[in-house]
């Protein structure tokens, strides 16, 4: 009781010894406040007399972080954008990939990938390239795709100088040992086993739909090193690879977070007249194929009963994709073909996300709410220089494989229908969110750069892909999709495929007004 008492009293007489105490008797002290004080009688508005003017930032409508570029004497370009913080993002984007192996044994690009950062002429392993980057914080990764090899490294600005001679010697002089070699074959060896054994087939469906839409030309080629490639590939077979494809003119360094002139500075200096390990020899053998779209279908029967063991097992399913030529990422029609892939949406049959995520998209309310046996139901967009896949992968039990397929084409002829004016906006709006949320990232922002420069030798900034995307119309996205339901389907199919419906049949479907699958007359059952 006598502690209460005590607290009372502290909080009736104010503060302590951090300010002026109230007496316990007689009228209160007035605070001196500053206007009756120093300065008397100006106003919050005016500036106070002998304080500096304050230096406020200014726009004038142009963003002030524009992305620079610049070309090297030898072709290469140095790409920038500055964004303001303690570390940064720096890498080279190679034009090469699994795209330009037709005179090559396939799965080169696959190779290099698990090959990258490894033991160089300045380092002798790759634990050595590490501790130099733990220097600075830094991390690395390599990624390669169809179109695009990209090698990053993250680490603190100050170390840009190290970094960029890093990636220099990783690019361009690699040792590639034996020892090296055959430990990338066990790699490539098991990533392909997990590969067949995943219950995700989604990886797997991709190759598929790849081989069925361009067959054995360009896009078309395996990303993935098949079997018999992998005892093969060697390394000479890998320099006279990079002889063709790893030359400056193809290669973009973009950073992040860095100084436009610092960056260009440390490219003159580590790639700027040096010797690959491979030679200085001018490339005469580059493909320049354009992508030929075949259309067709790619089956695989498998037993997908036991993919999944454990507690709560996903059940058996078969997994179809069916899609359709868009257009390139280079073309004015691809926004418009974006919006479409975000008005379809789609995902699993529990969001993923938490309630609502995606609920408001075609395939869910058309789909996914529809007929509750369908496991998923999505959208996929891929977009190349010279072709694009607009395509939808769906799952369900093996005995409803022909409903499915039926449920898939009716969506795609319902694409070239009526657009609402409502599903528009919030697709469109969606697909900006998720471009400006995405772009708050360093990484993703550095992969922008450098893949925008390397396709284009210029970046679109933020603000005008929104306005290209609040400039789609309901009329766009007719347009496209009516124009893309002209070509031939690509149909790739796994799992128990006993009622899958022939291609002809598919074909037939997509060619209707109403999306139906043919009848078929059976004598037995």
């Amino acid at each position: 009781m006598a502690a209460v008492v005590l607290v009372a009293t502290r909080l009736l007489r104010g503060p302590g010894p951090w300010g002026r105490s109230r007496p316990r008797f007689g009228p209160p002290v007035c605070r001196q406040f500053s206007s009756g004080g120093a300065y008397p009688n100006i106003p919050l508005s005016s500036p106070l007399p002998g304080v500096p003017q304050p230096v406020f930032a200014t726009v004038d409508g142009q963003e002030k972080f524009e992305t620079k570029v610049t070309t090297l004497d030898n072709g290469l370009r140095v790409a920038s954008q500055n964004k303001f913080g303690q570390f940064c993002t720096v890498g080279i984007l190679i034009n090469s990939g699994s795209r330009y192996e037709a005179k090559y044994l396939s799965g080169i690009a696959h190779f290099l990938e698990k090959l990258a950062f490894s033991s160089t002429a300045r380092f002798d392993s790759k634990d050595e390239i590490l501790l130099t980057l733990e220097k600075h914080g830094g991390i690395c990764d390599c990624q390669t795709s169809r179109d695009t090899t990209m090698y990053a490294v993250s680490a603190d600005s100050k170390g840009l100088d190290t970094v960029v001679g890093l990636l220099a010697d990783v690019v361009l002089h690699p040792r590639l040992t034996d020892e090296e070699m055959q430990m990338t074959r066990m790699a490539i060896q098991f990533e392909l086993e997990d590969l067949n054994m995943r219950p995700d087939p989604e990886p797997l469906l991709t190759e598929m739909i790849h081989e069925a839409a361009y067959g054995e030309n360009t896009v078309g080629l395996h990303r993935f090193c098949p079997p018999e490639n992998i005892g093969k590939i060697d390394r000479e077979v890998l320099h006279s690879y990079l002889r063709n494809y790893y030359t400056p003119d193809r290669m973009v360094l973009a950073g992040v977070g860095v100084e436009h002139e610092h960056l260009v500075e440390c490219a003159r200096k580590y790639l700027l007249g040096t010797q690959p390990a491979w030679g200085h020899v001018k490339a005469v053998d580059v493909d320049r194929s354009v992508a030929q779209y075949t259309g067709g279908m790619v089956k695989l029967e498998r037993d997908m009963s036991n993919v999944s063991l454990g507690p709560t097992p996903i059940p058996e399913l078969t997994h179809i994709m069916v899609g359709l030529e868009s257009c390139s990422f280079l073309e004015e029609d691809f926004i418009p073909f974006a919006v479409l892939n975000m008005m379809m949406g789609g995902g699993g049959s529990f969001s993923a996300g938490g309630p609502g995520k995606g609920m408001f998209s075609r395939l869910y309310l058309n789909v996914l709410n529809r007929h509750h046996w369908m496991y998923n139901a999505t959208s996929y967009h891929h977009s190349y220089e010279d072709t694009g896949l607009l395509c939808i992968h769906a799952s369900a039990d093996p005995r409803q494989v022909r409903e499915m397929v039926e449920i898939i084409t009716k969506e795609f002829i319902l694409m070239g229908g009526t657009v609402d004016v409502v599903e528009l906006e919030r697709a469109r709006t969606q697909l900006m969110s998720m471009l400006m949320m995405n772009l708050e990232s360093r990484p993703v922002i550095f992969e922008d750069v450098g893949r925008q420069v390397l396709a284009t030798r210029a970046r679109k900034l933020p603000h005008e892909l929104c306005a290209l995307i609040c400039n789609v119309k309901p009329e766009d996205v007719k347009r496209v999709a009516s124009k893309m339901l002209r070509g031939k389907p690509a149909v790739a199919a796994l799992g128990d495929l006993t009622d899958l419906p022939s291609y002809e049949h598919i074909q037939a479907a997509l060619s209707s007004k109403d999306g139906h699958l043919p009848r078929m007359y059976r004598l037995f059952r």
